[in-house]
């Protein structure tokens, strides 16, 4: 999987030439307005090249889980908005229920080289998602004369949709853009080939959601560090008390096998020593919450953070590494009192000389609410597709763009 050597923007000539680039736009709005638009301006690097030479650039992208067809809540029109206001060239929005419409197609025909369209919501199309895509792939297609396709939404690339694999059956060119090159170049190289020692943090709610994760990860890491939700079944299956914590019973056995793997393989597997506890989960999440710190968890008490021993524990445990990638914040860190946990290994990560690589979703999140984000080598714009390239699986949006 590492070093996956993809053609990119760099490797190919657009002047002229129509490009359809499949983004993620999938910006967070509140009453139509983008309340975070880091997912726009992660993509200008690949949209300002193409258009600098001069390429009449195509944007499609999702947004959100529209459910009955198009919703004016779904639209991309906010994120087209916004683009124009960052780019220094004509952005057109198409907006087309059935994306690919009459608007779309007459923007793009009177476009000139260097311009941009945005079309609509790609997921205003039931078929998008569908294994009978094949119909919206071809119109994607058509619409840029069957030219380019470039694929630069690594938060997309896990899901085989009409947008992100289907489309490039029916074009004569594929690359990847400079976003999707920075995730395979990190993330890949990071499980395929770490400088040594690799240190990996998983945390979050269910060790459900990792299994694959847990496992891939223990053959290739040198330490593997447990935190979040998912430890007390880690903690379970040694037999400790973890009165109301949140566990999946069913997964005992398996926590039980990845100790003795951990083990069997000479690999250090880190589990919290202390924990921090309260009466309940906080509701709402930033809720006043009393807390102790306790060596073993009362039968009613439960889990919400790592305890301070543990952080120290984990802060040493990062020191040597060379390569550190983490996903799964450590507790509940959206309550400042259940933060310190997440706090104290983001702070060791920030302090280190390792490649730092951050894997989407919670913990993207928990780092650059806490002021972390520029200490990091990389925070990765994906979550569930980060996970799944952790797994060490093969993601259909990268699988379906030319090697070189």
């Amino acid at each position: 999987m590492a070093g996956l050597n993809k053609v990119t923007v760099d490797d190919i000539s657009v002047k002229g030439k129509k490009v359809l680039v499949r983004v993620d736009f999938n910006v967070p709005l509140k009453d139509g307005k983008i309340t975070n638009d880091n997912r726009i301006t992660a993509a200008l690097p690949t949209i300002n090249k193409l258009t600098s030479e001069g390429a009449k650039v195509v944007l499609c992208s999702h947004l959100g889980k529209p459910k009955n067809g198009p919703e004016d809540k779904f639209s991309l029109a906010p994120a087209a908005e916004r683009l124009a206001e960052l780019v220094d060239t004509k952005v057109i929005f198409a907006k087309d229920d059935t994306v690919v419409g009459e608007n779309a197609k007459k923007a793009v025909a009177e476009m000139n080289d260097g311009e941009i369209v945005v079309l609509e919501n790609t997921r205003f199309r039931g078929s998008e998602e569908t294994k009978n895509g094949e119909e919206f792939a071809k119109e994607l297609a058509d619409l840029v004369d069957d030219e380019v396709f470039v694929m630069d939404a690594f938060g997309s690339a896990h899901r085989a949709h009409a947008s992100t694999a289907g489309v490039t059956k029916f074009v004569k060119e594929t690359a990847v853009g400079y976003l999707m090159q920075k995730e395979i170049n990190f993330l890949g190289n990071a499980v395929e080939d770490p400088v040594r020692p690799f240190v990996a943090i998983l945390g979050g709610a269910k060790v459900a959601d990792k299994l694959n994760v847990i496992n891939n990860l223990i053959e290739k890491c040198d330490t593997l560090i447990i935190g979040g939700g998912m430890a007390y079944t880690f903690l379970k299956a040694q037999g400790k008390e973890v009165g109301t914590s949140l566990v999946d019973d069913t997964k005992i056995d398996y926590c039980k096998e990845m100790i003795e793997k951990a083990a069997a393989s000479g690999k250090k597997l880190l589990l919290p020593v202390d924990t921090t506890v309260a009466a309940g989960f906080p509701d709402p999440i930033d809720a006043a919450i009393d807390v102790e710190v306790v060596e073993s968890i009362p039968a009613d008490k439960m889990g919400l953070d790592i305890g301070t021993k543990t952080a120290e524990l984990y802060a040493e445990a990062v020191k040597p590494a060379k390569t550190v990638v983490w996903n799964g914040p450590m507790g509940v860190f959206e309550n400042p009192v259940l933060a310190k946990g997440t706090i104290a290994v983001a702070k060791s990560l920030a302090e280190t000389d390792a490649t730092t690589i951050i894997g989407g979703g919670d913990s993207a999140a928990a780092v650059i609410q806490l002021g972390f984000a520029d200490k990091m080598s990389h925070i990765s714009t994906g979550g569930g597709a980060s996970l799944e390239y952790l797994e060490g699986k093969v993601l259909p949006g990268i699988d379906v763009i030319a090697d070189k």
